[in-house]
């Protein structure tokens, strides 16, 4: 009864997720313009899934995940949303149940559950699409508790072997899970008892207690699993360029994760300000902040140390909100976010312990009736619900969420670049440009910024301006994709300006870095065209529909089928020209020439 309330709780703020759409947030490279996960979940789809480490990631579970997803809805955005809502329902139960079990606390429990599926901080996670990599491994990483926590009850190999499946498949579907062997010894320690002088949270658990290092020894296949899935993920993110894209030393990098840490806590305990991004301050970081975060989290510290035998869940609640934050902290830079809501997801699960067992302990020593705990309690759940799901309406488009952030945060270039880019997709373009602009003074490094730029200044015929934005994001990033997508665009521009030597040579580095860019093929077929080597252009227009199927595509092909005297064919192009596009005149008028 009590897990089936906690899901009508979640669904109740998380329904209007189905009536969302994609956002240019990620979206595209997981899920709409992946070639591979439109496919659906086909065996080339696996195969390429367990090899594959694009997005700066081996995550091979997270990729099935989209595409079986694409395999059920298609791309209608709500089933890919309602799956990620259903994870994140099974996540709040698994909470639950697991608490429950091991403590035989069911209120405490069950508050903790109703805050972790409510909370603000993990509309991110959950109305994000592209963040199923998220919930998806707290999944098994909560699997995987449940099943050490009959392990520990009756220790077995095949008990041990599904802690060590369950881990694996966490580590598949996201890496950050890294630091879940050290959780289980926080385990023995609360609420399990495992280790010598520690007793368990409820006298209703019988295990067998052993020396630290004993427990430690038994962890070694799982330290053995982090160690490989660490490996793994470093050579990614260095392959794909996303390791150190702040050059910030060592220093600045402790300060913003010492603030960080802070900030997550306060964010738990007031979530206003939520933000898709928040802008990395490097140098310009406040000292006082530095300073006032240090000495609160040496504090809480040695407070919860004080505690230790007394109440063991607040030493085991800090030390897992420390250490499983430990991964994304920013000690090794991955991307320009300073810290980000989505890392909370499993961290603060740790400080929601904490605050609700302790404060159910205050409660009982002071012997308050039902009413004065149930009174407070109701009031947060409310205020969280209020507040959960005003935040995750920001997530029903690109311009609605990044309206936000720029609202929030200041000097955030993404967000500039994002808005920019939403409003370029409602057709805006003149909307967009001072956004690009903005951006490209906060951070004059910023490539998105430039291509942008490039991009507005070329569908306005200021052509050489283009080309020398588009040369110079090209020299500032290291993003394959946008690399790829900037050269597609500087082929567009040399073509128009008549020098068709450099504009087979931008199409051809375009494809050299992602060969599925569907508008490099179709730029090298109406070079092909312009050339008069029909066959060519008959083949690369083709190519380009395979990958994305567009009017202008099928439109430009049947141009040159009708020039070969394949007019069946052409006129086949040209209405499926029509059904993308019913008024594309051009197509209509070519159709209605080969019917007669």
């Amino acid at each position: 009864m009590l897990s089936l309330l906690l899901v009508v709780f979640t669904l109740g703020i998380y329904n209007q997720a189905a009536h969302f759409g994609f956002v240019n947030f990620d979206d595209d490279r997981y899920i709409t313009d992946n070639q591979h996960v439109r496919a659906g979940l086909t065996w080339n789809t696996v195969k390429w899934a367990m090899v594959s480490t694009d997005e700066a990631n081996w995550h091979p579970l997270t990729w099935m995940s989209h595409a079986l997803d694409c395999s059920l809805f298609r791309l209608n955005p709500a089933g890919h949303h309602y799956t990620s809502v259903l994870l994140h329902c099974l996540n709040v139960v698994l909470v639950f149940l697991l608490l429950w079990g091991a403590t035989r606390r069911a209120g405490p429990s069950f508050l903790v559950a109703a805050v972790f599926a409510l909370h603000p901080i993990n509309a991110e996670s959950v109305a994000w699409v592209s963040e199923r990599k998220n919930v998806l491994s707290t999944t098994f990483f909560l699997l995987t508790l449940g099943a050490y926590g009959a392990y520990a009850l009756k220790p077995g190999w095949k008990r041990y072997l599904a802690v060590a499946a369950w881990f694996a498949c966490g580590l598949a579907a996201k890496p950050m899970i890294v630091t879940l062997p050290f959780v289980l010894l926080l385990l023995d320690v609360w609420p399990l008892g495992r280790i010598n002088g520690w007793s368990p949270a409820s006298d209703v658990l019988t295990v067998r207690q052993l020396s630290f290092g004993k427990l430690v020894w038994e962890r070694l296949p799982l330290f053995a699993l982090s160690a490989a899935s660490a490996a793994i993920t470093m050579h990614a993110q260095r392959a794909a360029g996303a390791v150190g894209v702040l050059p910030y030393p060592l220093d600045v990098r402790l300060k913003n994760a010492v603030v960080s840490y802070a900030m997550y806590v306060w964010k738990a305990i007031w979530p206003a300000d939520l933000a898709p991004l928040y802008p990395y301050l490097g140098h310009d970081l406040a000292l006082w902040k530095v300073i006032a975060a240090a000495l609160f989290l040496v504090a809480t510290t040695l407070l919860v140390l004080m505690m230790r035998q007394s109440r063991s869940y607040l030493l085991v609640g800090w030390l897992w909100f420390l250490g499983t934050l430990v991964p994304v902290i920013g000690l090794v830079q991955v991307g320009n976010q300073s810290m980000a809501d989505r890392y909370a997801y499993i961290p603060l699960l740790g400080i929601f312990v904490m605050v609700i067992f302790g404060a159910a302990d205050v409660a009982a020593h002071f012997k308050l009736g039902l009413a004065w705990k149930l009174a407070p309690a109701l009031c947060v759940l409310a205020a969280l619900s209020f507040a959960g799901h005003r935040q995750i309406s920001y997530w029903r488009s690109s311009l609605d969420l990044w309206t936000h952030a720029l609202a929030v945060t200041s000097n955030n270039f993404v967000a500039e670049d994002s808005i920019g880019g939403a409003l370029v997709d409602l057709g805006r373009t003149d909307d967009a440009y001072p956004h690009f602009v903005r951006a490209g003074e906060i951070q004059p490094a910023d490539p998105v910024a430039h291509c942008n730029v490039g991009a507005y200044l070329h569908q306005h015929g200021h052509l050489h301006e283009a080309v020398a934005e588009y040369q110079l994001a090209v020299q500032l990033t290291v993003d394959a994709r946008l690399r790829a997508t900037t050269y597609t665009n500087m082929g567009a521009a040399y073509r128009e300006l008549g020098d068709p030597e450099k504009s087979q040579d931008s199409f051809q580095q375009a494809l050299r870095l992602n060969p599925n860019q569907f508008n490099a093929w179709l730029g090298m077929g109406l070079l092909a065209e312009q050339q008069g080597r029909v066959n060519d252009a008959a083949e690369d227009f083709s190519r380009s529909l395979q990958l994305r199927p567009t009017a202008d595509g099928f439109f430009r092909l049947g141009q040159v089928l009708a020039m070969t005297g394949h007019s069946s064919d052409a006129l086949n192009a040209f209405q499926n020209a029509l059904q993308l596009d019913p008024n594309m005149a051009e197509a209509r008028q070519a159709a209605a020439a080969l019917s007669h």
